[in-house]
């Protein structure tokens, strides 16, 4: 028995398209973006999706929105599932980042451990949204039904999907951007080795802690494209 969970990134924003970073800013989705999110429910239209939970900031709220009433599944909500906390970072172009912070974007590029003045790290963000997923597995009954989808941001699905493999902090820097409305998708199985009960291959309260995670694909779907600007 698995579990597949579809981790979409929100449709473009008004600071996506000028180049801004927002980290837990909440700012609004553009015209592209509204069309991106109405691609994307029809793209998720035949997947069976069981349940939707969005981080709280407008961008994936409203994505999470236009998905939910598309395909008939209520969605929730969780404050756990915002964006990378940039800090000083936050409302600037990269260019004003560059011209202050000489080298520091590159740095927190390459090192998950690494945040921006005031800010967190890709880690820390892993960590904070970690729970929510696991909460999901221990909970969720319905799981089996059809794909949980969280709506959430490039950066924290970047981090989070690294987090649920069980990468190395070294090893966090070789996902690529994941563009708006674009997805990661991943598989949950009861973990296994040669001494197993059939009767564990299914999820149970006592295994469902200990599940494996496996990696299905990035930058999925995405029907309608634009220019996705800063990625968080």
């Amino acid at each position: 028995m698995s579990r597949r969970l579809i981790l979409i990134r929100h449709g473009q924003t008004t600071y996506n398209a000028t180049g801004r970073m927002q980290g837990h800013l909440d700012t609004e989705l553009s015209e592209l973006g509204y069309e991106q999110a109405r691609a994307a429910a029809r793209l998720l239209q035949d997947q069976g999706v069981s349940k939707i939970v969005a981080s709280d900031l407008i961008r994936a709220r409203e994505t999470a929105r236009v998905v939910a009433d598309a395909l008939g599944v209520d969605f929730t909500t969780d404050a756990r599932l915002r964006e990378t906390h940039l800090g000083r970072w936050q409302g600037r172009t990269s260019a004003e980042v560059d011209e202050e912070f000489p080298g520091a974007r590159a740095i927190w590029r390459h090192d998950p451990t690494w945040a921006p003045p005031e800010g967190e790290s890709r880690v820390d963000v892993a960590e904070r949204a970690r729970p929510v997923i696991d909460e999901l597995m221990q909970d969720f009954g319905g799981w089996e039904a059809g794909p949980v989808l969280i709506v959430a941001h490039g950066g924290a699905i970047s981090a989070l999907t690294c987090h649920l493999l069980g990468l190395d902090h070294a090893q966090y820097g070789i996902l690529s951007g994941l563009k708006n409305t674009h997805w990661s998708q991943l598989t949950a199985r009861p973990d296994f080795n040669p001494d197993t009960p059939l009767s564990s291959l299914e999820f149970n309260a006592q295994n469902v802690g200990s599940a494996k995670w496996y990696f299905d694909g990035w930058n999925m779907g995405g029907e309608v494209t634009g220019d996705g600007g800063a990625d968080i």
